[in-house]
């Protein structure tokens, strides 16, 4: 326009005013000065423009990332940040953050609103907004450790087991777990795994935990007290025949430990003992002869009590013939000799001369010597001799039978034995015994060792 003239003019009150994004009119008023007359102008006003642009920086709002090892709970963070140095002073910018994971592996978590404040005003328009950064949630896998347990005794013929199952590590989350089957054992002297398996909890995942197994060892030693075995040898006893007797073998007659078997050693001698000749025979074992095979045991003792062959001595009886006649001038002999008893060998034997005699009427002994047979040793007999008597009588007209009950010799066994029968003499050789008949009891029985009479009588 024109103008104020020289030396007029008006002061200005400028109200307009924009602080947020936008525009608005840069309000005045004006007050004429002193000497400046309203009459004297055409005074048109006119109001400007306020503009205000948004911030041109881009304002980038990251949400955070997080992680842990998996606990069963989920993992949330509504924390993020944003670009510095834009936000005008007393501006506050928020944001709400949503993600969420609980099992293994990752999830976004996502920007999903802001705003910026002042006070109770939203002044976000002021700001330029870039694309906002989603954070990473991660659960890691938990580590589990599960260690069956060590342990050990001295062997003692059970198994040796043990169920227990350490959790280390980070452990079981809260409210999960496993059951354990555990299937170690180690009986014998040695080392083996205590085996096991496991069996996840229906509400336990595998696939958040990294799960190692670690066996433990079973251990049994040996077992170091004294194990007596007693091996006492077989024994027998055989009468002597001149043939090669033998026994053999051995018995195992204790073991001072039950749990020691016969399996568990070996022999490696020779369990016989053979003789012909009578006499005691050793077997003579020696503990050298037996080996413990079983590592399970590493004190073994054995003791051999001794067994022996006895061969017995035969018992013989040389009985000279008993013998008498009427007397008729002529000597009375009986070269007769019995063996009883349990007589000779087989192929064994003697010869004997028996000078035995009565002429006269009288009775004597019939003398007998003997001498053994080449081959025939007196060391395996037992040699009694017993003499018979020769008798001579009167000569009568009275004819004499002369029955002789028979008798016999036996070695007591337990059983009872038996003499029957009888022999006749007859003084008159023209008396025959079919002249006369017997109706008594010709036998005579005995089980104990003794002496036991026929006792025929004449009246029988």
């Amino acid at each position: 326009g024109d103008g104020w003239a020289t030396g007029e003019g008006a002061t200005y009150d400028v109200t307009g005013t924009q602080t947020d994004v936008g525009t608005s009119d840069n309000t005045f008023t004006y007050t004429l000065n002193e000497g400046t007359l309203a009459t004297n102008y055409d005074i048109t006003k006119v109001e400007g423009k306020l503009t205000v642009t948004k911030i041109e920086n881009e304002i980038v709002i990251t949400a955070n990332s997080n992680t842990k090892v998996y606990d069963g709970s989920a993992l949330t963070d509504d924390g993020y940040a944003y670009t510095q140095d834009i936000l005008a002073e007393g501006d506050v910018l928020t944001a709400v953050v949503e993600g969420t994971i609980t099992n293994v592996g990752t999830a976004d978590n996502v920007v999903t609103s802001y705003k910026v404040m002042r006070g109770e005003t939203d002044v976000t328009g002021n700001y330029t907004f870039g694309e906002s950064v989603n954070g990473t949630l991660e659960i890691t896998k938990r580590p589990v450790t599960l260690t069956s347990a060590t342990d050990s005794k001295v062997y003692d013929g059970t198994a040796l087991t043990n169920a227990t199952v350490t959790v280390t590590g980070d452990g079981w989350a809260t409210g999960e777990g496993a059951t354990y089957d555990v299937t170690g054992t180690q009986t014998d002297v040695g080392e083996s795994n205590n085996t096991f398996d496991y069996t996840l909890d229906d509400n336990t995942l595998a696939a958040n935990y990294t799960i190692d197994t670690v066996e433990g060892k079973l251990t049994v030693t040996a077992l170091t007290d004294e194990v007596v075995v007693t091996i006492t040898e077989n024994s027998g006893t055989e009468l002597y025949d001149g043939t090669v007797k033998t026994v053999t073998g051995y018995t195992v007659t204790s073991i001072s430990n039950p749990l020691y078997k016969e399996t568990d050693f070996s022999f490696t001698g020779t369990a016989s003992v053979s003789g012909t000749n009578a006499g005691t025979y050793n077997m003579e074992l020696k503990p050298a002869d037996f080996t413990n095979n079983s590592a399970n045991f590493t004190n073994v003792t054995f003791v051999i009590v001794d067994g022996t062959l006895e061969i017995t001595k035969r018992q013989v009886t040389l009985t000279s013939a008993t013998d008498s006649k009427v007397y008729d001038g002529t000597a009375l002999t009986n070269d007769t000799v019995t063996v009883t008893g349990d007589g000779w060998a087989t192929g064994e034997g003697a010869t004997y001369d028996v000078t035995g005699s009565q002429t006269d009427v009288g009775t004597s002994n019939n003398t007998f010597t003997y001498e053994l047979n080449s081959g025939t040793s007196a060391d395996n007999y037992d040699i009694s001799k017993t003499e018979g008597t020769l008798t001579v009588t009167p000569v009568t007209t009275e004819v004499i039978v002369t029955i002789t009950e028979n008798s016999g010799t036996e070695l007591y066994d337990g059983t009872a034995k038996t003499v029957t029968g009888y022999s006749v003499a007859i003084s008159n050789p023209l008396y025959k015994e079919a002249d006369f008949s017997f109706n008594g009891t010709d036998s005579v029985s005995g089980t104990n060792a003794g002496t036991y009479n026929m006792e025929l009588k004449p009246a029988d």
